[in-house]
């Protein structure tokens, strides 16, 4: 965060008085502020109290006082405020307007997938997306009434949020089951959905393998607000819980610059890293650069050949001390993948958070994407899918689609923007590629158009239509799957065919698991503004999550619905408000 100190005018104004509804307090010749006292920052929209010095990023007035102040995160609650340098009032912390600003968290916007002539492009290739930051960030929004910037929404990442009772695979040698499903389109008549899922072996807790971990963690002045900092440290706990006597773990702090708060400490003594967890303050700028070099080197010191490697950064990715090019930064984390260090990202807050820069630094470090708005959240992620988010089970993983010019006419990968690689890339081992997690489940779809079906690109005059076979028409494409074992460098080979066995001829008789899928699809397509979900309304979409609920223990299908509910009222952008 910028470091510019505001400029305070000798008074301020009765509608600041006013506004904060505390009493008046003479101001007596220049004093200088106790030491240790918070300061407050005071713009035209927004209050937050500050624990360090008054900063400000961009130039705001408030009526009746001149005040340069910053653009803060949302709803910071204001705990205790003392007075100010240079302000003439000490108002009743009780009484300060509360403010919310949703207005610089910052999206890749990326064109979604068009429509593909099979005659002219039969094959489709894409790297596995395990990230669930989306979803999460989704339902953050929604919690507030508003519905989130088409940017936010990655349609894989709201689908893969659920875990699906796929079958589970035989043995670690071959670590992934394969399932597919053929329905109709919910959306477009005329139309099909293939579903692709994948599942992967699940390591019994006995046979994992040791965890070295560095947590970075991000503790600058963006940090300082209860759904950043304080629930990094909760959510933290949560995961060293998960941890045993053959695990470590290391702890790289950053602000304005980086430091180690705590060596490589085996996961037994847990009262020793919950204390340096607990010393730990958010203050200064946010130099993420120096503290993602310190973490790696640390890791390196004392990496374990036969164990995980892996560095947890959590912050609100707000960088801007050092180096901040996303470019650098994501040649950096490659180069120390390839050493066998990987990177996870834990994502915090709402109002200044750099999705953008968190899903470079994941997917380019191979690890996952979170985002953690709420201690079940924390829980969900770092607890109940621990395994999945720490042991891998196979990595760089690919999935490559042909398909058939006799069945399918045209074909549309739902979401996975991010994710696309050219077709010469599923062969090379050199491509980097996702991995995926101890008994992880993953989920693809394709829209499909049938031969003969609504199309979207039309008929071409001079094409040359594809031959009709009675056995080429029998299978709708191919399904091939590459992917490395977590200590190899030379990929595998699984495949499928998308037969007619696999199709159904009615939605409501799809797999449960399908049909919940295709709902979350649905609901994401609305989100993102529309372009693709043909008829469907949030109504269709209640109607398929309600009926595909099936077993909910822990009821994140539940808490789905009630989602979608409360996007059909949600305002389509935030108001400042008190």
């Amino acid at each position: 965060m910028s470091r510019t100190r505001p400029i305070i005018t000798a008074t301020v104004g009765a509608a600041l008085l006013a506004s904060c509804a505390g009493p008046a307090v003479e101001e007596p010749a220049a004093t200088a502020a106790p030491a240790a006292a918070a300061e407050m920052v005071v713009t035209g929209t927004r209050i937050r109290e500050r624990a360090d010095s008054i900063v400000a990023e961009d130039i705001g007035t408030l009526p009746g006082a001149r005040v340069a102040a910053p653009t803060p995160p949302p709803a910071l609650a204001v705990q205790a405020l003392t007075r100010a340098p240079g302000l003439a009032y000490a108002p009743d912390p009780r009484q300060v307007p509360q403010y919310q600003d949703f207005g610089r968290d910052t999206f890749t916007a990326v064109a979604q997938n068009p429509f593909k002539v099979v005659r002219e492009e039969p094959v489709s290739t894409f790297s596995i997306d395990v990230d669930t930051a989306s979803y999460s960030f989704v339902r953050a929004s929604l919690t507030r009434n508003v519905l989130p910037q088409p940017a936010a929404v990655r349609v894989e990442e709201m689908i893969n949020y659920f875990p699906y009772n796929y079958a589970a695979p035989r043995s670690a040698d071959q670590p992934f089951s394969t399932n597919v499903a053929v329905m109709p389109s919910p959306w477009t008549a005329g139309r099909k959905v293939v579903r692709i899922g994948i599942r992967g072996y699940d390591v019994a807790p006995a046979t994992r393998p040791r965890a070295n971990l560095v947590f970075l963690i991000d503790t600058s002045g963006s940090m300082n607000a209860p759904n950043k900092l304080p629930l990094v440290k909760q959510s933290l706990a949560m995961l060293l819980e998960q941890l045993d006597g053959k695990d470590r773990v290391a702890i790289v702090t950053y602000a304005g610059s980086a430091g180690t708060a705590l060596e490589p400490t085996p996961a037994s003594q847990k009262d020793r890293i919950l204390a340096a967890l607990d010393r730990l303050g958010a203050r200064g700028g946010t130099a993420g650069a120096e503290g993602i070099r310190q973490a790696y080197a640390l890791a390196q010191q004392n990496l374990d050949p036969r164990g995980v490697n892996r560095v947890i950064l959590a912050t609100d990715g707000d960088f801007n001390v050092g180096i901040t090019n996303p470019n650098e930064l994501k040649g950096f984390v490659e180069r120390e993948r390839e050493k066998g260090v990987f990177l996870s990202v834990l994502g915090f807050g709402m109002g200044n958070y750099n999705d953008a820069l968190m899903q470079t630094l994941a997917q380019n470090g191979n690890g996952a994407a979170a985002y953690i708005d709420t201690v079940a959240e924390a829980r969900k992620t770092l607890v109940d899918e621990a395994s999945s988010t720490l042991f891998p089970i196979a990595k760089d993983v690919k999935i490559q689609v042909e398909f058939n010019p006799a069945a399918v006419a045209e074909y549309r990968l739902i979401g996975y923007e991010t994710r696309m690689l050219a077709r010469e890339d599923f062969d090379n081992d050199r491509v980097d590629a996702g991995e995926v997690g101890s008994g992880q489940t993953v989920t693809a779809l394709y829209e499909i158009v049938p031969v003969g079906g609504p199309r979207a690109n039309g008929d071409l005059r001079y094409a040359r239509p594809a031959p009709q076979t009675p056995a080429r028409a029998q299978e709708y494409g191919f399904v091939k799957i590459r992917y490395k074992l977590p200590k190899e460098a030379k990929s595998r080979l699984i495949s499928t065919p998308i037969g007619r066995t696999a199709e159904f001829a009615r939605l409501e008789d799809a797999p449960q698991e399908a049909r919940f899928a295709v709902g979350v699809a649905a609901f994401a397509e609305l989100l993102r503004g529309g372009k693709y979900s043909g008829a469907a309304s949030y109504d269709d979409v209640l109607r398929i999550a309600a009926g595909a609920r099936g077993q909910d223990p822990f009821g994140y299908r539940a808490e789905f619905v009630q989602m979608v509910r409360q996007a059909k009222t949600a305002a389509s952008m935030a108001s400042m408000r008190r």
